[in-house]
């Protein structure tokens, strides 16, 4: 197995406990993060550690099913999901950092495995520049609609 790292960071108008709440709000995540739906599993609203999720990340009938379960769990700054499939193993992290009252940075990163060997990362190579062109509009949107729950005072 051979492990990649692509991760992205994003400022944001918006205090990092509204930060925090919109990214580990699991059943809104397809609002913002791009072509991908997520639901808790293990019953409640799967903040918590050990918590299991599920996403279907893709277009029309094409998708791929990531169950995920929460391995750390350091609210309001840092979450890390094991990414349990098949198809998508590795982790992935969510870190919000303070930078002021009404200011943040979320920082989203993904340490993936990449299967097959050679073949795997020949893949990988192709589909990166996509897969961070999505992370990279996906924060767009977190960063828009964290900071439009901010000015409503939601």
């Amino acid at each position: 197995m051979t492990r990649v790292e692509v991760g992205e960071a994003v400022e944001v108008g918006a205090p990092a406990e509204v930060v925090w709440h919109t990214v580990t709000d699991w059943a809104s995540q397809g609002e913002w993060m791009l072509g991908t739906r997520v639901r808790p599993t293990s019953g409640g609203d799967g903040r918590r550690l050990g918590a299991i999720l599920e996403a279907v990340t893709g277009f029309g009938p094409l998708g791929v099913t990531d169950r995920m379960e929460i391995v750390e769990w350091s609210p309001p700054r840092r979450c890390v999901v094991r990414h349990l499939g098949r198809v998508v193993r590795g982790d992935g992290v969510f870190e919000v950092l303070p930078l002021g009252p009404e200011r943040a940075r979320f920082r989203w990163s993904e340490l993936l495995d990449l299967p097959l060997g050679r073949l795997g990362a020949l893949g990988w190579a192709v589909v990166r520049p996509a897969f961070r062109a999505g992370l990279v509009f996906s924060l767009r949107r977190l960063e828009r609609r964290c900071e439009a729950v901010y000015r409503s005072g939601a």
